[in-house]
């Protein structure tokens, strides 16, 4: 079981099951060699940091690409249950913090566009 640390009220707290294992899936699979959390990982895909609440885009947008994959990323053969605890882990990285690069900085292919 994962724990983190909270600044709001200094104390540790438990990181939900569903979570921990939806960071197992990410980890077990890789995941981190293509895209980005909190811009640091791969630039082959987006950095997900946001993903989750993105207005254009959401957990429906990102289970297509985690179920199925695309023509860039691979189908990874998850089942159901794998798919939804990497969006539960997704979710809560996006409500831990926020991806620094300005969307504006971001080129088409997933690298950062360094002025």
């Amino acid at each position: 079981m994962v724990y983190i640390y909270s600044k709001k009220d200094t104390s540790f707290q438990k990181v939900p099951e569903e979570v921990n294992a939806g960071w197992e899936v990410w980890q077990k699979n890789n995941c981190q060699t293509c895209h980005q959390l909190y811009g640091l990982g791969g630039y082959m895909g987006p950095d997900l940091t946001n993903m989750s609440s993105d207005p254009h885009k959401g957990p429906k947008y990102m289970r297509v690409f985690i179920k199925y994959g695309t023509n860039k990323m691979p189908d990874f053969h998850l089942n159901d249950t794998e798919v939804n605890q990497v969006l539960a882990f997704l979710k809560w990285v996006d409500q831990s913090g926020q991806n620094r690069v300005k969307a504006e900085s971001v080129h088409w292919t997933g690298t950062y566009i360094i002025q």
